[in-house]
């Protein structure tokens, strides 16, 4: 009698998986730069291993091509030898993935049963959703759930692999992992932090400007200011044309750019408020747009895909980043390989990401040794640290580093501190090794600049309608992002990544700085000079402008005689027809109403006011120009900051009292 043999119905889709995987046992395994997923068992605790029909989306980044070429090229802008940039079109020709390359993906990723597949515009990211069981095929690692604070996580446990044949093409795998995600870079001010600075005073956004004198600089109207964020930004657009209304500035060409699925996720409006308002402010209340690059969360993939996006459109000159991770999971997961190459690209194009440089101090990943934040870390970007800013009347006074004592007091969590030190994963560019300010280390130094951070000298931030004081290195970052968009719309976007003109510059020109030399982030302190504290200092934004713009000179601001005192008038004055002089008049915050008035003599004199700058007959937040000397301005509840103050001469005048009161 014969025997039957047994066999197992194997569903279709199993078979064809099988297949696949025992295809892509046949070829070799290659790594790429996502490597297996460090879990700190203080962080999180294990669940279990990831069911295998439980999706993920991955991002999948691919290297660039010409990759030795696009170093020469970015090296020398970055050194100051070449301003020449690339076109999008032209980077897309000598750099960006073929399709043929991108094909090959796509083929691997539908053959191990991912679907919505997408591609980034330049080619560099391929998106996709597959289960547990996909990735397992496709990229030899197996994936397990964490509870991390609540939050349920999954990470892969191994090295991410792919084909020997696509190891010329596959940089990272993102998406693999959602342990470690980015964090804001925010404080908000409260009794604990402010109770050793009770002195120190919060400022509104428009103050900056004056603080860092920047107000002599055209406002940014040929720039445009990118913003990295996350959520629903319905309410911060909201918040932002309130500011821009209460300010006298005009409403901000603004809008949202979705990266993925909408999200309804509010949480960190806070965050997103100082950014827009503060960079906004910094570049003087005037731009040609801003565009909110708006992910759906803060994990390594949908950032990533964010950071890309900023590239592809290539539309933004200046970009913020208020945001940071420990460096040591960015490089673990494979974000800083893949990020490093979209902010390369940045550079190649023109464009500066302007980056926090953290708020625990010198320890970012918790201590006992020193780390520093990624993406600050990025020899790409520009670092901008932390200090308090302390101002007497409005005008800058000094600064000291936001400062704090141990691995344990500067977390972010405790009281904070500046981010800043020398980098564990990222080598030092040739800008910051030459310079000298390094004194023989290799490793990428934070930060290169520093603007206020403390919470307790924070920005006093619209949320909802109502003033919030905010800090943290979030607050430095769109700072320089602002003054950054300004210096490049007088320039007709044409400087290139400003690193090399920082550090070049720096000894022939100290007046471009406030060199900050007091106070500590735990593991460095300030020193005269650049110092891992608070790097050079903070921008003296005209002489930087000056310095940097190559021969554009910004005018002077008026002579101390021109300055009003409150309530107090001028008298006397008088101009002949066609001529005009400027006052200013700084407004502290809280003020319900300011008024300027002109009275007496004979003649017709006009009054026109503008926050920030000069006014000229054409261009003004206020005027009165009646047929007399008898004009009055009243701005209710007038933004803090220095007023400016036009009296022109339409006729002859003579003996007119001018005067200014909030």
């Amino acid at each position: 009698m014969k025997h039957c043999r047994k066999f197992t119905l194997l569903p279709i889709a199993a078979m064809l998986m099988a297949a696949t995987s025992i295809s892509a046992q046949a070829e070799n395994w290659t790594s790429t730069a996502t490597k297996a997923t460090v879990v700190p068992a203080t962080k999180a605790s294990h669940i279990a291993v990831m069911q295998a029909g439980s999706l993920t989306h991955v991002v999948v980044s691919l290297k660039l091509r010409n990759k030795a070429e696009l170093d020469t090229l970015t090296n020398n802008i970055m050194a100051g030898r070449n301003t020449q940039k690339l076109s999008s079109s032209e980077f897309m020709y000598r750099h960006a993935p073929t399709q043929d390359q991108v094909q090959a993906v796509i083929n691997h990723l539908k053959q191990n049963g991912f679907t919505n597949i997408s591609v980034s515009a330049n080619n560099m990211l391929v998106s996709a959703d597959g289960s547990s069981a996909s990735v397992k095929n496709a990229f030899n690692t197996d994936l397990h759930t964490y509870n991390v604070g609540g939050r349920t996580a999954h990470a892969n446990v191994n090295d991410v692999m792919v084909p020997q044949s696509l190891s010329n093409i596959v940089l990272a795998v993102h998406g693999l992992q959602t342990v470690h995600l980015h964090h804001t870079t925010m404080v908000k001010a409260d009794a604990k932090t402010m109770a050793h600075t009770m002195s120190t005073v919060g400022h509104s956004p428009t103050e900056f400007a004056g603080i860092y004198n920047a107000t002599s600089l055209p406002s940014a109207t040929n720039a445009t200011i990118g913003i990295i964020t996350q959520g629903d930004m319905t309410q911060t657009i909201a918040d932002l044309n309130t500011f821009t209304a209460n300010a006298g500035y005009p409403r901000v060409n603004v809008s949202t750019v979705t990266i993925g699925s909408p999200s309804s996720d509010t949480a960190g409006v806070g965050e997103w408020n100082m950014d827009t308002q503060d960079a906004l402010a910094a570049a003087g209340g005037t731009i040609k747009q801003m565009l909110l690059y708006t992910a759906n969360t803060l994990s390594d993939a949908d950032l990533t895909s964010a950071y890309n996006r900023v590239i592809s459109d290539n539309k933004a000159q200046a970009i913020n980043v208020s945001l940071g991770e420990c460096e040591t999971d960015a490089q673990s997961s494979g974000i800083m390989a893949s990020n490093d190459q979209i902010f390369q690209s940045a550079v190649a194009q023109g464009q500066t990401f302007s980056v926090s440089s953290g708020d625990s101090g010198a320890y970012e990943c918790g201590g006992p040794g020193t780390s520093q934040s990624y993406p600050s870390v990025s020899p790409y970007v520009i670092s901008v640290g932390g200090t308090r800013v302390n101002t007497t009347n409005g005008a800058y006074s000094s600064e000291s580093v936001w400062s704090c004592t141990d691995a344990s007091s500067c977390q972010q969590s405790a009281s904070g501190g500046a981010g800043g030190g020398p980098s564990l994963t990222e080598n030092a560019p040739s800008w910051q090794i030459n310079s000298g300010v390094l004194r023989g280390s290799t490793k990428r130094g934070t930060p290169d600049i520093s603007f206020d951070a403390d919470p307790s000298s924070g920005a006093l931030v619209l949320v909802n309608g109502s003033n919030q004081q905010i800090g943290g290195t979030s607050l430095a970052a769109p700072l320089f992002t602002g003054f950054w968009a300004r210096v490049q719309s007088a320039n007709n976007n044409s400087l290139p990544f400003p690193a090399s003109a920082i550090y070049q510059n720096a000894a022939a020109n100290p007046s471009m700085f406030h060199d900050v030399t007091t106070g500590s982030n735990g593991g460095y302190s300030a020193s005269s000079g650049w110092d891992y504290a608070s790097g050079f200092g903070s921008l003296n934004v005209a002489n930087f402008a000056a310095v940097i713009g190559g021969g554009v000179t910004p005018p002077p601001p008026p002579p101390p005689n021109n300055v009003l005192t409150n309530g107090v008038p001028v008298t006397g004055l008088a101009l002949t027809s066609g001529n005009s002089k400027v006052y200013t008049f700084v407004v502290p915050a809280g003020r319900s109403s300011l008024t300027i008035k002109t009275s007496g003599g004979k003649g017709d004199a006009d009054i026109y006011v503008k926050l920030g700058s000069a006014p000229t007959t054409t261009s003004y937040l206020k005027k009165s120009d009646g047929p007399t000397t008898t004009e009055t301005i009243t701005i209710s509840r007038p933004a803090a900051g220095t007023y400016y103050v036009l009296l022109n001469a339409y006729a002859t005048f003579s003996g007119v009292s001018l005067v200014a009161a909030d």
